[in-house]
């Protein structure tokens, strides 16, 4: 192998230009180009090489090019200059070609050189192809700017810094993708962690933490142990941070998915109980107060809306039945009276307003028809005894069955089974009832969903997206491993959606966004595509659904979203749409292979070829948040800041090298959930 040293200062021309085209560059390499490259004289590299780079001169600079493909085609035996070979038989000779894609244009600027993406003007045929310095390949790599966070270096390029920006990182959605083993785990958590560590370094207070906000739904369990110093970690079984999700918070597709509610019968009457949940059309407090302004609340929406028909000037037997309304209020109305104190007065209105209308229609034969004077001065006195108690406009508004009031489990399905035998559809929602009440009965997920979860949203919020200036920490662990199956994937879009619509509600109300990166390990299990024809979402499909929201309009509340995932040809193709940036490791699946493949450029595929043999640690950073496609060895990780993601230790087991001791009734008890905490054994121990 020939060796050509080349200095810093001066390019080396290895062949010409003999093809052009938009996505395309031919070369044709000159007799005299070496094998293999040494910058000044140091540690040889190979040239030519796949996916190293190239310069091809042009009149507005150099044209990059990466290394698609290499090759020997034999051709006849060039001729010589100043010889005529006349006589003598042409004979194949092996002449070296490649073909190289075109990135951008770098130019110098003063004493440095700038590389900027893009080609405007392509070369003519013939050009001079150059091998470039290592200079020019650290402005390469090391272009672009904003470059604050440091992940790797590229072995391509002399071992030049590769950096990103977080804005374009994180803000456009990153889609890291690989086998298992090939590192993808630890390029996660060395995401986060490099981001942290850049930006409390860039901060201008080192003494408070980065406000930076990363919630990790990890469904094994792998960064718990990575992250519990720098922020929160919730699982299950925790005293300290138990995971909490509780039903109210869900909204109606997600109940409707976790009790597979019948979409012609049962979801009608299962909305229905939801929004009489949220708009507190039920006894969950004893304060006589709120109760009146309650009911009053309900009866002028109702007076307005019989005003607005006309029911009590209308055609029999509306005015009747408005009159039956009246008499059934003031009941109603007299009973409250006799529970506020002696000296409340501010029913007193209402109560001789509805006298009157009563006693005017009273006798053998009364007329039950009234003007519309009489019925307005009705529903100003129902007006003025609302707002006397409390009540506000927006008290007037029914509220969503999707808003996040608080109630009970109990509460709920004793008010879904009372809905259904007033409308008659016992029958319909029989084994609904039977559903959800074993649900709530499983001892697996009364301490995540259940009754006894108390927890208020401002809390949940803070504990979970983090408090103001991010004083708790910059990482929230979502540990699932312990979630049962029945529900994970229901706790899992609560949780994404929460965040989603919380970071939606701040910047309704700030104008300005709360940057924040929600990150989805084993996405292809809960981001995995669903049929969109089917009656009934199932759970999967509803977690899968408000990943693709947030995927589409999270940029603009500064939610950013970070997949891993080891089969990309699982995966919601309009999640994976919406990343735009891909970090790769080793790909060796052929299904997975070609759907990444239609995920970028035609230009870029070759590129991609060397998926199947890419080591651990090493990727392919390309997309938006690089300005050109990078072979990157990613920073290396101590131990500790590793996720748990290890291969078993087979062999060092199996020879006693490792020692592994099992003790299986501890398990058994944990598992039956039949051991007593120590506190409560220390207890019982000195009775």
């Amino acid at each position: 192998m020939s060796i050509s040293p080349v200095e810093h200062s001066a390019s080396l021309r290895i062949g010409a230009v003999e093809f052009v085209s938009p996505d395309e560059i031919k070369v044709a390499l000159d007799l005299e180009a070496p094998d293999g490259i040494a910058a000044n004289a140091g540690i040889p590299r190979a040239f030519p090489r796949i996916n190293s780079y190239v310069l091809v001169a042009t009149e507005s600079g150099h044209i990059v090019a990466q290394v698609e493909w290499i090759a020997v085609e034999r051709s006849p035996f060039p001729k010589r200059k100043g010889f005529q070979d006349y006589g003598l038989v042409d004979l194949p000779f092996p002449l070296r070609k490649m073909r190289v894609n075109p990135l951008g244009i770098l130019k110098k600027d003063g004493e440095t050189f700038v590389f900027k993406r893009g080609v405007h003007g392509f070369p003519s045929v013939g050009e001079p192809v150059l091998i470039p310095t290592d200079e020019q390949l650290r402005a390469i790599i090391e272009s672009g700017e904003r470059r604050r966070v440091k992940i790797g270096t590229s072995p391509m390029a002399a071992n030049a810094d590769v950096c990103v920006d977080p804005d374009r990182l994180f803000g456009r959605h990153l889609a890291v993708l690989g086998n298992t083993g090939s590192g993808k785990s630890c390029s996660v958590a060395g995401l986060i962690q490099w981001s942290i560590a850049a930006s409390k370094a860039a901060s201008d207070n080192s003494d408070k933490p980065p406000n930076a906000r990363f919630i990790v739904l990890d469904p094994n369990g792998e960064y718990s142990k990575v992250f519990q110093d720098a922020g929160r970690v919730f699982k299950v079984g925790d005293s300290t941070n138990p995971l909490q999700v509780p039903l109210w918070f869900w909204n109606s597709a997600e109940w409707c998915s976790f009790t597979q509610a019948s979409a012609r019968a049962q979801v009608p009457l299962l909305k229905r109980a939801l929004r009489s949940m949220r708009n507190e059309e039920f006894e969950l407090t004893e304060e006589v107060s709120i109760r009146v302004k309650r009911f009053l609340s309900s009866i002028l929406i109702s007076a307005k809306h019989e005003l607005s028909l006309g029911s009590p000037w209308g055609s029999f037997p509306r005015p009747k039945n408005f009159y039956e309304k009246i008499c059934k209020w003031l009941d109603s109305v007299e009973s409250l009276k006799g529970m506020l104190e002696a000296n409340d007065d501010k029913l007193d209105g209402l109560i001789s307003s509805l006298t009157t209308y009563k006693n005017n229609r009273a006798g053998q034969y009364p007329t039950y028809e009234s003007d519309i004077n009489e019925v307005s001065g009705i529903v100003e006195h129902i007006s003025t005894a609302f707002f006397s108690f409390g009540g506000t406009e927006q008290d007037l508004l029914p509220k969503s069955e999707d808003i996040p009031t608080r109630f009970t489990g109990e509460v709920f399905v004793n008010f879904l089974e009372a809905l259904a035998q007033e409308t008659g559809n016992e029958q319909y929602v029989e084994f609904l009832l039977a559903r959800i009440r074993t649900m709530l009965a499983d001892t697996r997920m009364k301490d995540i969903i259940g009754d006894d979860v108390d927890i208020s949203l401002e809390d949940w919020l803070g504990s979970y997206i983090g408090k103001d200036e991010a004083n708790d920490g910059c990482v929230t662990i979502i540990d699932l491993s312990l979630v049962p199956a029945d529900i994970v994937h229901v706790v899992t879009a609560v949780v994404a959606r929460m965040a989603f619509e919380a970071l939606q509600r701040y910047r309704k109300l700030n104008d300005k966004s709360l940057p924040t990166v929600l990150v989805m390990e084993e996405a292809h299990t809960f981001v995995k595509r669903y049929k969109e024809d089917t009656e009934n979402q199932s759970a999967s499909s509803v977690c899968c659904q408000m990943f693709e929201k947030i995927s589409r309009e999270g940029r603009k509340f500064g939610l950013g979203l970070v997949l891993s995932s080891q089969r990309p040809s699982e995966l919601s193709p309009t999640v994976l749409s919406q990343c735009n940036t891909f970090l790769l490791h080793r790909v060796s699946n052929d299904r997975d292979q070609e759907l990444i493949h239609r995920l970028v450029p035609d230009n870029l595929r070759g590129l991609l070829r060397e998926l199947p043999s890419l080591p651990s640690q090493q990727a392919i950073l390309l997309g938006w948040a690089s300005e050109l496609p990078i072979m990157v060895r990613m920073n290396d990780l101590a131990d500790h800041e590793r996720p748990q993601s290890d291969d078993p230790d087979f062999w060092d087991v199996w020879s006693r090298t490792k020692e592994r001791a099992i003790d299986w009734p501890k398990i058994a008890e944990d598992w039956q959930q039949t051991a007593q905490d120590d506190g409560q054994g220390a207890e019982n121990g000195q009775e």
